[in-house]
């Protein structure tokens, strides 16, 4: 039987329903486990935990909206990943983890084998969480590391903070999407985003909603697509004091690059299947 998934929201959990949760996860029966909003018992909260720990068929887990509500439930969870090898996606949005929380679960998050996805947002992080982040994001040639990232609504994190990820997300091989939404960056720190995104070779999305923008900012990203050939596919900038036109040519010229090389990789993939055709056509 392949595994299927639990999804549940904003509901008082049992303990007859945490058993069931927990038997399926050690059946390896389950995917994706989801207890968004639930409420449950710190009793249960463990058993939980350790039904993550002996799974090797989770890859999803999310714990969104205050499920690790207070610093033994970050515990119990880092433990849990520490023997956990197949969660690939957390999703921990909405839980009050703050600096030190986040202090107690990187560990475990470093030494994940699977992990490539990571949602943090509306977490109460400062600085000293991105300094920590950044670890998951190791430069070119190092470990595996995150694909995606979200740290939307941290209002804490400081322009130092957002300087240090910019440089991380710019020797970082492999994220590929970036979820920065809903925090106040203002035009300095999307400038030093804007050189990040012109250094990667792998980031493909950057979600820059409800940042506090302005024109001058966008002038900066138009500048960077028009003339740094870049990876960027997806350039969010709703809720942002832009001007539409701004932000049409921007999404224009991202249109653009998409087409380029969906053309370039029917071509190659014609190559391929037809060697001679290129061979021909440089001896004519």
């Amino acid at each position: 039987m392949l595994p299927g998934s639990i999804q549940i929201s904003g509901e008082t959990l049992s303990g007859a329903e945490i058993r069931d949760i927990c038997e399926s996860l050690r059946e390896n029966s389950v995917r994706l486990l989801s207890l968004r909003g639930c409420q449950l018992s710190e009793r249960d909260f463990g058993h939980v935990c350790r039904g993550v720990a002996e799974s090797r068929s989770l890859a999803q887990l999310n714990l969104n909206l205050g499920i690790v509500s207070n610093i033994n439930r970050v515990k119990q969870l880092a433990e849990a990943l520490k023997a956990n090898r197949s969660v690939q996606s957390l999703f921990l949005h909405g839980s009050p983890l703050t600096d030190a929380g986040l202090a107690l679960l990187n560990p475990a998050l470093s030494i994940h084998p699977s992990l490539v996805a990571l949602d943090l947002g509306d977490c109460m992080l400062g600085d000293e969480g991105i300094n920590l982040i950044c670890g998951l994001l190791p430069p070119d040639g190092a470990k595996s590391g995150l694909k995606e990232l979200t740290l939307s609504a941290n209002p804490g994190i400081t322009s130092k903070g957002w300087g240090r990820l910019a440089i991380a997300v710019a020797h970082s091989s492999q994220l590929r999407v970036l979820n920065l939404d809903y925090n106040p960056l203002g035009d300095q720190v999307a400038g030093m985003l804007a050189v990040a995104v012109a250094s990667s070779r792998t980031l493909e999305v950057l979600d820059l909603e409800g940042t506090g923008l302005t024109n001058q900012s966008a002038q900066t990203l138009l500048d960077m697509v028009e003339n740094y050939p870049t990876a960027l596919r997806t350039l969010i900038l709703a809720e942002n004091n832009i001007s539409p036109e701004l932000q049409q040519q921007i999404s224009d010229l991202l249109s653009e690059g998409e087409e380029e090389e969906e053309t370039e990789a029917r071509e190659v993939t014609a190559r391929e299947k037809n060697p001679w055709i290129c061979q021909n056509s440089k001896s004519s």
